[in-house]
């Protein structure tokens, strides 16, 4: 991706470290002129919610604090003051996930997907144009970039006898190891059970957006997710970046969504909420092999936190809700294997060589960047992670 440094004064993303085995701590990442840096808030201001090693306790007091500390943040990276050399720090999970949420807002991805399993029906499921679809995974297997990732195993699906029989499953490894390219979302500010959110509440409850990989197995998915949704194929891992971008760098990146129809219903603010221009790069094994753009997204970050809570569900400082698979209307812009493949039917090229899915010893890069109001672009934590042999027993 192109630009500046892309951490510059504009975006200023927060994130847990460590120096030399010592205490976490809260800090922002910021690059100059005379290199890439971690400013440590906890020494520059001496606030106890940054003597911590999480996010959430900053997070937790709300959108004034976050604005007025953006404001301090800047002048102290600015001074030059209280940084640590980036190479010299180890990078944590940003924040204590409290509950973990995965949409499904690409209209591209949920029409690729659609069309490879149901391709003699319609590719779209009859609601999925009335409400963003998602499924609640585990917050205890979110990992920061970085953690390898051990291959799952589990039931995978064969073809049943051969005098046609049903399907039966066998035990193994998964064959079909999948990446999803998407957008996390942090929660700061909690709210009430039983009181919904509604689509104006974006900034007032969500702190900011962190890069973010749904690593899949495709076999196991799709054995065990009628009739209740995903499970095991999802739950293993997920990785999000260690920089947690404000909303607030945001301001520029903020685009209308592509035409809503048939309307939603009035409480996802039909015509009143933005998307992002986000532009994604997918890395497999160095080579890029796809830029998603997040603009495409049918449902907006604003719409999915309204539909999350409608029913009065609370939020909780930490939570996580992402965006589902970046992916747009053209080849080049699939945000995963199984869309990039065609299932497998139909590789795609990198290295050189034909691919599907994951192979033990891949590496796996997500790339993410933004327009910034200087008028350059900002560049998101990176989300990276390394396939590991399943292991035995």
């Amino acid at each position: 991706m192109t630009g500046s440094s892309g951490f510059g004064l504009d975006h200023l993303p927060y994130g847990v470290f460590s120096v030399d085995g010592g205490p976490r701590r809260v800090g922002v990442r910021h690059e100059d002129s005379a290199g890439d840096w971690v400013v440590d808030l906890y020494a520059a201001t001496s606030r106890p919610e940054f003597d911590s090693s999480s996010l959430n306790a900053f997070l937790a007091l709300g959108p004034e604090v976050w604005r007025q500390t953006r404001d301090e943040v800047r002048r102290v990276a600015e001074s030059g003051d209280h940084r640590v050399a980036l190479a010299d720090a180890v990078l944590h999970l940003p924040v204590e996930v409290a509950d973990y949420v995965d949409f499904y807002a690409s209209l591209d991805h949920a029409t690729n997907v659609g069309k490879m399993f149901r391709p003699d029906g319609d590719a779209l499921t009859p609601n999925w144009r009335h409400l963003p679809i998602g499924y609640h995974g585990r917050a205890g297997t979110v990992v920061v970039s970085g953690t390898p990732v051990v291959r799952p195993s589990g039931q995978r699906v064969s073809t049943g006898s051969t005098t046609g029989g049903p399907p039966t499953p066998t035990f193994g490894p998964s064959r079909r190891l999948d990446i999803e390219a998407e957008l996390g979302f942090v929660v700061g500010t909690p709210s009430p059970l039983g009181r919904p959110v509604p689509v104006t509440g974006l900034a007032d409850h969500v702190f900011g957006v962190t890069g973010l990989n749904d690593w899949s197995a495709r076999d196991i998915q799709a054995w065990e997710y009628v009739p209740l949704g995903p499970f095991l194929g999802k739950s293993f891992a997920t990785s999000i970046s260690p920089w947690v971008t404000p909303l607030a760098a945001l301001e520029a990146a903020w685009v209308d969504l592509p035409d809503q129809d048939p309307e939603p219903l009035p409480y996802l603010g039909p015509g009143a909420t933005k998307g992002l221009d986000i532009e994604v790069e997918i890395e497999l094994n160095g080579e890029v092999v796809s830029r998603p753009p997040y603009r495409t997204m049918y449902w907006s970050p604003a719409q999915m936190l309204a539909h999350l809570t409608v029913n009065g569900a609370s939020l909780r400082t930490g939570d996580v809700f992402a965006s589902g698979t970046i992916s747009g209307p053209e080849p080049g812009q699939r945000g995963s294997f199984l869309e990039l493949s065609w299932g497998g039917a139909h590789p795609f090229m990198a290295g050189g060589q034909e691919r599907s899915f994951l192979e033990d010893g891949d590496s796996v890069v997500l790339r993410y960047s933004a327009p910034s109001a200087s008028g350059g672009r900002l560049t998101l934590g990176e989300v990276s992670g390394r396939i590991l042999p399943a292991t035995s027993g």
